[in-house]
């Protein structure tokens, strides 16, 4: 009976080996063998470990714990193997490379996962638990043999999360975590204070908890942040929440337990309406912001601490010391970005403190405050780490520098020896759109898909190996004006978290996009099959046009790299029996251009990408701008003007931006040629400060250097109008020869009163010239 028994066992273990599956793992490990065979995770394993210490055991007891809601299997922990199989948790000091690097050996009889400090250990959890499946299930499970040797190549692999314009709940926070945790990530960055509201409990200032963490409600309402409304009744003032501090010390210990450090952000100087709200002494204007009704607007309240006054200085440092308290955390964030000056220049107390400073000027005060803040911290053993505006004045001696505006601050600070987290708005703002934003949940605008995501080097070229020792890493941010539930969340960071974490994680030259997408189809049924709300990938076809030997050609890709591209040129759908994409065409002629994908032999339901061509005299000629166009919408280069592709509702897509400066182009048509009418496109969007220029004008000239007015266009739209549009500003004149052309397209000015970015410059966007 007991040989009978045997042979049954190794033949279950026999067909669980054939049905093996293969090894999905994200981040891809530095080095992964997979060999013959599995090891059958069941009843009759135990957990081996070398030492007594707690966070090795904290580790085995995490893996055994998720086995047990996995399968229902109950793993023993001993000091040496029980019934012979086993898995081994190793310590190893003398390990050279990463303090996070980990080796894991999976053969038949034993698993066996050795690390030099226990992040290693956890990380080689993951890697282990990634071959498992996603849900509960009664198969047996099994880990094929294989050997990895791993190791990240940043130190901060990071997310955002902005619970301040909305909040969530403890225990989504640890959902997050989770996630993070997953996929090999280690900084949690907390976005807890904001404008739109405080949620973090602090025992010496009770208003901050009693007043600013709630607002009247603005569920269904487009996000503007001067209609934020705060209201001293409770009773009306119904949104919000807060973290008491007894909570936040349990999710700390919850991501100390995934090896995650959370690093809380404090604003200051600016992005503090909430908490001047509730202490309003502390503003250049001290005085209650609550009429008689009880409420008030953000746009009525000062968004900056009063750089003069001392006691603003005390009541952050109070704040700061709790803060410390609570998070373990090196650094401390506060922020630092789109601060608003204008507050300081109408006050006394900070003219005053800049006269007793010598600092020249807003910016120089700023430094003051940040270098101020940075003492402080200093003195109780933390860094600070702020928005790269910090760099505006002057940078304090220690401070690290996260980079939002692009590379442009973080190149900046690491040349001048500080520390830098990499985080450009394109593509590590993940409140962008991810895919069609036709077929999007709401986003605030931008379009960051997957394959940009994953195409991210975090460091810059214009960095010499001596300055990118200083770029720690790079991190994600999920801004919350558009995302109000945590199902939202999910969708927002998944599947581009694997992406970054991945780009973070594994070594550059190991990136392959095809081969990172059959791994990540795995990790999408995973998370279909546990309910995780995520995007299933940009079906938008691109359009891409190339100039060669002077003709326009069209080039198409899709992200998908199975898809075929099916595509038509009389505006209508397309399907599987129109034109199949094969190489780039020609553009010769005015068209209205439709592409869409397929998979397995069907088009994918998504919206088909259209583009207008308007194939006219300028197409394709170079553009020379007298100002450059703004570095953050390139579109297709220099010539964006001219590449015969019509700009749309899309703004990261065609357009060429301006901000705050005029629209000045010269456009030489390669040959004296007659015409009769220009056209320039342009557009406006209220809500992304993007308004039509005041005017166009037109001007022609046949040498290059004499040019004669045509005409001017006015603009006839009021820049309040606040829905998305586009138009073109047109001149009609009599036939007239010239080779060159000027245009000029006078930007809005400043954001209108009542704006959420009244009193700043505004956007001028432009695309596409059209002579004929």
């Amino acid at each position: 009976m007991r040989v009978l028994l045997v042979a049954i066992q190794m033949l279950v273990f026999k067909m669980v080996t054939l049905a093996q599956q293969p090894v999905h793992i994200i981040p891809q490990p530095v080095s992964l063998a997979v060999k013959e065979g599995s090891f059958l995770l069941d009843k009759h394993v135990s957990l081996k470990l070398n030492t007594n210490d707690k966070q090795v055991h904290d580790v085995a007891r995490y893996f055994s714990n998720y086995i047990k809601q996995l399968s229902g299997t109950t793993l023993q922990m001993a000091k040496a193997p029980v019934n012979g199989r086993y898995v081994a948790f190793v310590l190893d000091p003398a390990i050279t490379g990463s303090e996070e690097g980990y080796r894991v050996a999976v053969t038949r009889d034993a698993i066996t996962i050795t690390a030099k400090r226990t992040q290693g250990l956890f990380y080689g959890v993951q890697s282990i638990l990634q071959t498992l499946p996603a849900i509960r299930t009664n198969q047996v499970l099994q880990v094929p043999c294989m050997e990895i040797v791993d190791t990240p190549r940043f130190k901060w692999r990071g997310m955002m999360l902005d619970v301040s314009r909305h909040f969530f709940a403890p225990e989504l926070v640890k959902e997050f975590i989770d996630l993070l945790a997953t996929y090999k990530m280690n900084v949690f960055h907390w976005h807890l204070v904001d404008g739109a509201g405080w949620r973090l409990e602090i025992k010496k200032y009770p208003r901050l908890t009693d007043l600013a963490a709630w607002r009247v409600d603005d569920w269904g309402k487009p996000w503007n942040w001067a209609d934020v409304e705060f209201n001293a009744d409770r009773s009306k003032a119904t949104y919000g929440g807060y973290y008491t501090q007894e909570q936040v010390r349990e999710i700390v210990a919850y991501a100390k337990a995934r090896h995650i450090t959370i690093v809380p952000e404090i604003e200051m100087p600016g992005h503090s309406e909430a908490a001047l709200a509730a202490y309003p002494e502390f503003s250049c204007t001290p005085k209650s912001h609550f009429g008689q009704t009880g409420n008030f607007y953000a746009r009525t309240v000062q968004s900056n601490y009063c750089a003069g006054n001392d006691s603003a200085f005390v009541f952050l440092q109070n704040i700061l010391s709790e803060v410390i308290n609570l998070f373990p955390s090196t650094y401390i964030h506060v922020g630092g970005d789109e601060v608003d000056k204008t507050s300081w220049k109408e006050c006394a107390k900070c003219q005053s403190r800049k006269k007793a400073e010598g600092l020249k000027d807003e910016e120089e005060l700023q430094s003051y405050f940040i270098r101020r803040m940075e003492k402080y911290l200093a003195s109780k053993g933390r860094k600070l780490l702020g928005w790269d505006e910090i760099l505006e004045g002057g940078l304090a001696p220690q401070a690290t520098v996260m980079s939002w505006r692009g590379e442009a601050g973080g190149i900046k600070a690491a040349q001048m020896n500080h520390d830098v987290v990499m985080s450009p708005g394109s593509p590590c703002y993940f409140d962008h759109y991810q895919g069609d934003p036709e077929t999007e949940p709401p986003a605030i605008g931008g379009f960051n898909t997957l394959k940009k995501v994953y195409s991210y080097e975090p460091i810059p070229a214009e960095l010499g190996a001596e300055h990118a020792k200083h770029v720690l890493g790079a991190q994600a941010n999920l801004w919350t004006e558009y995302v109000t539930t945590y199902e939202h969340v999910e969708y927002m960071v998944l599947p581009r978290m694997l992406a970054l974490s991945e780009v973070l994680w594994s070594p550059k030259e190991a990136r392959d996009w095809k081969q990172f997408q059959q791994r990540l189809r795995q990790h999408m049924v995973g998370f279909e099959q546990r309910g995780l709300h995520y995007s299933k990938g940009n079906f938008k076809v691109d359009i891409l046009p190339l100039v060669i030997d002077g003709k326009l050609f069209v080039k198409l890709e899709a992200e998908h790299e199975d898809a075929v591209i099916y595509y038509t040129i009389d505006g209508t759908d397309p399907n599987t029996g129109s034109l199949r994409y094969e190489k780039p065409f020609e553009v010769n002629r005015s068209m209205n251009l439709k592409a869409g994908l397929a998979l397995d032999n069907s088009m994918v339901k998504a919206k088909p990408a259209e583009q207008s061509f308007t194939f006219n005299k300028a197409t394709g000629h170079a553009v020379q701008y007298a100002t450059p166009n703004s570095r953050y919408y390139q579109a297709n280069g220099t010539n964006t003007l001219t590449d015969g592709l019509r700009g749309t509702k899309n703004i990261g897509k065609q357009w060429h931006a301006f901000s705050g400066n005029d629209m000045v182009a010269t456009i030489d048509l390669g040959r004296e040629i007659t015409a009769g009418t220009m056209s320039l496109g342009c557009l406006q969007n209220y809500d992304q400060w993007i308004f039509y220029p005041k005017w166009v004008k037109f001007e022609a000239s046949v040498d290059g250097n004499n040019f004669s007015e045509i005409t001017t266009v006015a603009n006839s739209v009021p820049i309040s109008d606040r829905a998305p549009q586009f138009q073109d500003f047109s001149a009609r004149f009599d036939q007239r020869k010239f080779r060159y052309v000027r245009v000029t397209a006078a930007n809005a000015g400043l954001c209108p009163k009542g704006h959420p970015g009244e009193g700043q410059a505004g956007w001028l966007f432009v695309d596409e010239l059209v002579v004929e």
